[in-house]
């Protein structure tokens, strides 16, 4: 166009100088710079009417010579030739800053709708979405940025698409189990060349673990580095989708693993009271002569089979309590306590043991009542009657008070015992934790927690000026919820 609209410029020009200056030819000049203009260069648009111009007055000039003078209509003419040339010149420039203006404008509303589109595609694909509903709903997202015939997402395998599917609108041709035809991988530039092409993509996940999910688009209205970066825009949300999908897994099988343990928990402790009942009351036979006299060392062992048959058969109850508390379902009625007669009992249970040890209790107990299930409210009493006892040095005193305080019950248990590392504190009411107050299995404690929890209340340990442990249950007095 520049080399067209020069020519013209020279050819115009030179037609002016053969012809009558009444015909004043240099009004054409016009069209090398309207020519120039419609290059869209500026640059070229400004020169030309320069350009012209000159020749314009030149050719006047020179034709003047030629015909020994011009006439006011010479001049008249000459001058309206010189101002279109200009006139031309200046709409066209500005034209042309109008034509670009408009240009621009129409790029950047372009850019933001694209970019709307883009935050919708987000929208339509966010959310805690498995990877088969993600695929499905990029599909559909995927198909409405593009402005496409159809889009078809799916993970390809041995060059057949498997699932996860989505294929969007319903009803669209589907390739799904089925290998692709050899047209489509020639025409999307198969598996290596597929991104670059308008009608094949791929998205992947960051981790690289599995195939990328193949993306069909048909007939796109988008170009192709659109279509990229919406299936750059998709690879993330992607990713958290297979993340959940792995972590939906990875919770079932804990589920069932949980389920097989409190299983298992549930028949070892029943299966093991049977046999140890039937040993203890065979050895309780034997002490009290059923079999005949029995020698002191005998007698001895049989009392320590005793104990230890207790300890197991606490053991036995523990764990079917302690599955019963971490599967969330407690069970059983609720109904009024009597901590008082509760907390006098398990002393009575206590006292041989205790007794054995030089060890006395204290008891201080006032009348109060909780809501809840006595057989676990016994349980949490007696751990902590127990490791009194278990941590007091021999002759020692455990002290047991219980009073009501407002709307609650709290019964606390004193006792003289070496108490519990301050770095050990935190970990106290842990599970299996071992060694200091409460040691031994490490379920004790943990599950006076849990039981005091269900029931509303809580468990705290302290350490006196005296250098004594206070275990402290607090429960309320009303009905728990």
């Amino acid at each position: 166009m520049g080399w067209l609209s020069a020519a013209l410029l020279v050819a115009i020009t030179l037609a002016d100088l053969l012809t009558p200056g009444g015909l004043v030819v240099g009004t054409l000049l016009t069209v090398p710079v309207a020519l120039a203009a419609l290059a869209g260069n500026r640059r070229l648009t400004s020169a030309l009417t320069v350009l012209a111009v000159a020749a314009n007055v030149g050719a006047g000039g020179l034709g003047a010579l030629r015909d020994g003078g011009a006439g006011p209509q010479e001049l008249g003419n000459r001058g309206v030739s010189v101002v279109a040339v200009l006139l031309v010149g200046a709409l066209s420039l500005r034209a042309g800053e109008a034509s670009a203006r408009a240009a621009r404008l129409a790029a950047e509303e372009e850019r933001l709708a694209h970019e709307r589109a883009l935050r919708r595609m987000g929208d339509a694909v966010g959310g805690a979405l498995g990877e088969a509903d993600f695929v499905e709903r990029a599909a559909a997202a995927l198909r409405e940025l593009a402005g496409a015939e159809s889009v078809e997402i799916g993970r390809l395998a041995r060059a057949t698409l498997r699932e996860p599917h989505g294929l969007s609108p319903e009803g669209a041709p589907s390739h799904l189990g089925r290998r692709l035809p050899l047209e489509v991988l020639a025409r999307t530039g198969g598996e290596g060349g597929g991104a670059d092409s308008p009608s094949l993509g791929h998205l992947r996940r960051r981790d690289g673990e599995d195939e990328a999910l193949l993306v069909l688009v048909t007939r796109p209205a988008v170009p192709p580095e659109r279509l990229r970066e919406a299936l750059a825009i998709l690879e993330a949300p992607l990713e958290r989708a297979a993340l959940l999908d792995d972590l939906r897994v990875q919770g079932e099988r804990l589920a069932r693993w949980g389920e097989v343990l409190q299983d298992l928990v549930y028949a070892f402790s029943h299966d093991l009271r049977t046999p140890l009942l039937a040993n203890s009351m065979n050895m309780r036979a034997a002490l009290r002569g059923a079999y005949g006299p029995l020698p002191d060392d005998y007698r001895a062992t049989l009392h320590n089979g005793l104990e230890a048959n207790t300890e197991l058969l606490a053991l036995a109850d523990q764990l079917l309590l302690l599955a019963k508390y971490e599967s969330g379902e407690p069970g059983g009625e609720r109904r009024e306590v009597k901590l008082r007669d509760l907390t006098l009992g398990v002393i009575g249970q206590l006292a041989e043991r205790a007794g054995a040890r030089g060890v006395v209790f204290e008891p201080e107990l006032e009348g109060v009542s909780v809501h809840g299930l006595a057989h676990d409210l016994r349980r949490a009493v007696q751990n902590l009657l127990e490791n009194a006892v278990k941590f007091s040095p021999p002759g020692g005193t455990v002290r047991v008070t219980l009073r009501g305080r407002g709307d609650d019950a709290v019964l606390a248990v004193t006792d003289e015992g070496p108490g519990v590392p301050p770095a050990r504190e935190a970990t106290l009411f842990g599970r299996f934790r071992g060694g200091g107050a409460g040691g031994g299995t490490g379920l004790g404690l943990y599950l006076t927690r849990q039981i005091a929890g269900a029931h509303g209340g809580t468990v705290t340990y302290a350490r006196t000026a005296r250098a004594q442990s206070v275990f402290t249950l607090t429960l309320p007095r009303g009905e728990a919820g």
